[in-house]
């Protein structure tokens, strides 16, 4: 059997065009043990995961844990916002401390960009990046193509357009890597302040009519504007946003083409995207979430099988 050339899952940016199509032939396997009446596999018995979360997460945390469940694993839960994290212990004490408890594997979120890259330098165990800051969220983009081929048939040659607030978001910095990769056109479309300055180095389009965009597309995937991370305000309001960049019902209809609608959640009803849009026949939005545990089984169980006992 083939293996992926990397001993963690740092970023999009350090994997092949190979790794990326080895995690979905194994992730197509995955998909059709969950949705078996038994859905384990008793693939990863004697590996143990530690799940590090020093951020807040609802839907990824779950999706790794389930993925975990499902292969068998043992896992070992931290959130940081209750841990000696806040009495000041840092990053490399909490990893060595957990370490000690003898961990096989480490799926770490962490604020800082570049959290996951300095621990896999200092640990022995093996990393995947679940989000570091603003920078990338690998398995997010691998999910995101996955569900396009899905849907699509395939990436390469698709046109993919990305709307809303880039500046802030690791999900499109990966799902650019991702797309290019494999082939496909990528524009991002959003107000100007949301863009970052040099975006078009990396290769893709930069559009500020939403509308446009979506007549140029076959897939939008629509991120929310990331409160959170936004220590100024980038626009007027979120009123404002939305009359010019949410994606509603009369907005679609006015195509003449149907096109394929993503959204990486949690989704801001009312103001990226409309209830009717986020419910429609073609929004694959919960196919990501299912999809998502699949391709987390997938990379688990590629990056475990590198693993010497």
């Amino acid at each position: 059997m083939s293996e992926l050339s990397v001993n963690h899952l740092l970023g999009i940016k350090y994997l092949t065009k190979e790794d990326i199509e080895l995690i979905f032939k194994t992730a197509n396997h995955f998909k059709e043990v969950i949705n078996r009446p038994i859905k384990k596999v008793p693939s990863l018995r004697d590996i143990t995961i530690a799940n590090l979360f020093f951020e807040n997460s609802t839907r990824t945390r779950l999706s790794f844990e389930l993925a975990e469940k499902r292969l068998s694993a043992d896992i070992v839960n931290f959130s940081a916002a209750s841990s000696s994290v806040k009495k000041g212990e840092t990053l490399i004490d909490t990893v060595n401390n957990i370490l000690s408890m003898k961990v096989d594997m480490v799926v770490m979120r962490h604020p800082n960009p570049g959290a996951g890259i300095f621990l896999s330098r200092h640990v022995k165990a093996s990393i995947i990046n679940a989000g570091d800051g603003a920078h990338e969220h690998p398995t997010q983009a691998l999910l995101d193509s996955y569900s396009i081929k899905e849907r699509l048939g395939e990436v390469r040659g698709k046109k993919v357009v990305i709307v809303g607030d880039i500046l802030h978001s690791r999900v499109a910095l990966s799902n650019i890597f991702a797309l290019k990769l494999q082939g496909a056109e990528v524009k991002v479309c959003g107000p100007k302040t949301l863009l970052p300055k040099h975006i078009e180095s990396l290769g893709v389009g930069v559009e500020t009519d939403l509308k446009k965009a979506l007549e140029w597309c076959d897939v939008a995937n629509m991120l929310r504007v990331q409160n959170e991370r936004m220590d100024i305000s980038y626009f007027p309001s979120t009123r404002e946003y939305a009359q010019q960049f949410q994606l509603n019902k009369k907005m679609l209809e006015s195509l003449n083409k149907e096109i394929v609608i993503m959204h990486p959640g949690p989704i801001n009803r009312g103001v990226e995207i409309t209830s009717d849009v986020a419910d429609a026949e073609n929004a694959i939005i919960l196919d990501q979430v299912q999809n998502g545990v699949a391709v987390r089984m997938a990379v688990i169980y590629l990056l475990a099988s590198k693993i010497n006992h």
